[in-house]
């Protein structure tokens, strides 16, 4: 892998020229020189900034095939039309889905995404030749099937041994989906499996209010405290929604330095809630992350929208303008989501991953430009993004991706074998 060099671009309050060497970003300062070989490419930052790469951090990529499917329905039946869908999946429709998501992805700036979804082959394939970090999750969802159960053990170890031969960009983890579709056995197999191996857990908690009662009527508690008697808690867990939390459940994933993702477009479309406590999560010792989860519920992937409604509805629902601040919602659409998977990006410094894009701030909604962050998160689209860099690669150049044509139209043929 080559070298890129960024000369004269905005970072930070300041022009810079950065100099990325094979998967890092080697030197940033005011004036770089290398030779300009073929080993070299050589990008204008004139009139542009350059941003960490976002880490969307909760997503099913391959739902981009049934895109405005299900509106304007309750959530039971939006469930249940959703899931009649998913018995038709198969290899090839998560393989083109999963690249149609990625596509969307580098649109809109995000280089690394945590997926939950099924035909992990599949998507882990398109994910790979899109150029993306992803982690990519084995699903245990049994619904108390015994005969499931067992398969699902099977089948994750066969795939975990499969994986070891994976791209260092591709991460397995294991997927639960929540604890009302798995058995308590399989929820403390899978978790305890993850352990041995050292793989993060990703999982749906306490999302909706149902949730919450159901989980009450049958376990006498909350679904944290129900899964905390299970000792499934650590800094190696991603935690999906938690939008329904007592002070006790902050506490106990506070402790235990559980990342939380808020899919806040997600649940207000769904109207599931949406008082997720940032603050009080954080504070606790939480790492908060944002993700937009599976497009069939928020219908993009665009995590500038996420970050700007994320900001709104927190000031709007405490009363407090001051609710959270622009580097602490940046972080958390960035960094955090890196570091929930222990890797050094989401952030443009010397030694980080080279993850970042490249976006015109030659434009109105950069001007004037008396503060970066808020033109960045309150005026500007996701169409500000004109390059972006993954790994130390170009995966779009000047808004291009090559091989979007060909995607777009195989989306378009088969979708309809999913949504009929």
């Amino acid at each position: 892998m080559g070298k890129i060099l960024v000369k004269d671009i905005y970072c930070e309050g300041q022009t810079v020229s950065i100099l990325t060497e094979g998967h890092r970003i080697s030197k940033i300062a005011s004036h770089i020189d290398v030779p300009e070989d073929k080993d070299t490419i050589v990008l204008d930052g004139r009139g542009k900034a350059v941003i960490p790469g976002f880490a969307n951090m909760h997503t099913h990529a391959a739902m981009t095939m049934m895109r405005g499917s299900r509106e304007d329905e309750k959530l039971q039946k939006w469930l249940e039309d959703i899931w009649e869908m998913e018995t038709r999946l198969d290899e090839e429709l998560v393989y083109w889905g999963t690249k149609l998501a990625c596509i969307e992805m580098i649109k809109t700036g995000t280089t690394f995404f945590n997926d939950q979804y099924f035909f992990i082959d599949a998507a882990v394939t398109a994910a790979l030749e899109s150029g993306l970090r992803g982690a990519h999750s084995f699903v245990f969802l049994d619904l108390g099937d015994r005969a499931k159960m067992l398969d699902q053990r099977d089948e994750c170890e066969r795939k975990y041994e499969k994986a070891k031969e994976w791209n260092p960009l591709n991460i397995f983890e294991i997927g639960i989906h929540a604890p009302y579709t798995v058995s308590e056995d399989n929820i403390i197999w899978a978790c305890d499996f993850a352990q041995r191996h050292n793989l993060k857990v990703h999982i749906h908690i306490a999302e909706t209010y149902q949730e919450l009662e159901d989980c009450k009527k049958i376990h006498g508690c909350t679904p944290v405290e129900y899964l905390d008697s299970l000792g499934i808690f650590s800094s190696n867990v991603i935690a999906a929604h938690c939008i329904w939390l007592s002070e006790n459940d902050i506490k106990i994933l506070g402790k235990n330095h559980v990342n939380i993702v808020h899919n806040i477009n997600s649940n207000l479309k769904l109207a599931s809630g949406y008082k997720f406590k940032f603050q009080e999560l954080q504070d606790a010792g939480a790492n908060i992350c944002l993700g937009t989860d599976g497009v069939a519920s928020s219908n993009n992937l665009d995590m500038l929208e996420a970050m700007k409604t994320t900001a709104l509805v927190q000031k709007a629902w405490r009363k407090d303008p001051t609710a959270i601040a622009l580097k602490q919602l940046i972080a958390s659409a960035t960094r955090n989501g890196y570091k929930a998977f222990d890797l050094d990006g989401g952030i443009v410094r010397e030694g980080a991953l080279a993850d970042f894009s490249i976006i015109n701030i030659d434009n109105y909604s950069f001007t004037p430009c008396i503060n970066f962050d808020a033109n960045l998160v309150y005026s500007a689209h996701s169409d500000c993004v004109e390059t972006v860099v993954c790994n130390g690669r170009i995966v779009m150049k000047d808004k291009v991706i090559e091989g979007e044509r060909e995607v777009l139209e195989q989306v378009r043929k088969l979708y309809r074998k999913i949504v009929r």
